[in-house]
């Protein structure tokens, strides 16, 4: 009784019961279809290596231990570069790219989304095309200006391209122009300077925005090596030395299982923190001019 009142409560008004409870058997069937690959992942981390090994493959682990972990402190440990060192150089780039991003995408999407200046439209016809080229398209290009600053093999040449994502602009100018201009005008009117506006108005009404952002952005810097662009290992990051350290052949796949967790936490984690605000509507949805 308590399940169907649930459904009787929840389901639109032209929606039966019989629907909605075979949605939600649909969903929940899709989930955790979806969710196998990381239950698979956490399992694997704590298999020994008979279990990683066995015939036909073991989906949960039988007999789980800590070795492999043990195992990948031991090999970090035994590195010239300290692993703290890895950890610093990979939370600068994460932090203050995805950081960076943010607020450089918003201070541009403002003008755009809010004022009527020549150029304006041309400017961002130029960052939806921008949105056309991937990542492989602009790699050379990418490479060549990096190099004319003298930013090879420097934190830089990471950080600086990722503050000019076009996604970000973009995604920032299209919410920023659903907050109702008489809420701008009104704050004007008190005496409020640009700057004020921004912050305290425009930037917490598109917060479902640059969550979204930051959900894009950090695994993507997270997970960076740093390609051709860093070559010292005091500059490389932690999926460099984690992956170098997996890649030491047959007798480090237990290792190699608990990188591939280690790796994932964090984005994980950060998804769930926010995954509730970034599917809230936004605050000023249901105004009108």
């Amino acid at each position: 009784m308590k399940l169907r009142r649930f459904f009787i409560k929840q389901k639109k008004l032209n929606r039966s019961f019989a629907v909605s409870f075979f949605l939600f058997v649909l969903l929940a069937l899709f989930g955790s279809f979806m969710a196998l690959p990381l239950i698979y992942a956490v399992n694997n981390a704590f298999k020994p290596l008979d279990e990683i090994f066995i015939f036909p493959p073991r989906f949960f682990v039988k007999n789980p231990t800590l070795d492999n972990f043990f195992d990948l402190f031991a090999l970090m440990g035994d590195s010239w570069v300290p692993l703290s060192r890895y950890i610093v150089n990979t939370l600068l780039i994460t932090l203050v790219g995805t950081i960076g991003h943010i607020l450089l995408a918003s201070a541009a999407a403002y003008p755009l989304a809010k004022y009527r200046f020549y150029g304006s439209k041309t400017l961002f016809n130029i960052v939806i095309l921008a949105l056309m080229f991937s990542g492989h398209v602009t790699a050379i290009p990418n490479y060549m200006v990096m190099s004319w600053l003298g930013w090879i093999n420097t934190h830089a040449s990471i950080i600086v391209p990722s503050l000019a994502f076009p996604l970000g602009l973009f995604l920032m100018k299209q919410f920023m122009e659903q907050i109702p201009d008489s809420i701008l005008e009104a704050a004007k009117i008190d005496g409020a300077s640009e700057y004020r506006i921004f912050w305290s108005i425009v930037m917490p009404n598109v917060r479902p925005a640059w969550l979204t952002l930051l959900i894009l952005q950090f695994p993507a810097l997270w997970g960076t090596d740093g390609g051709s662009f860093i070559y010292s290992e005091n500059l490389k990051t932690l999926h460099y030395a984690l992956g170098q350290i997996s890649e030491g052949g047959i007798a480090r796949a237990g290792v190699g299982a608990a990188v591939a967790l280690l790796l994932m936490i964090v984005p994980i984690t950060l998804f769930i923190i926010s995954q509730s605000s970034v599917m809230q509507t936004m605050a000023t949805s249901g105004l009108k001019d």
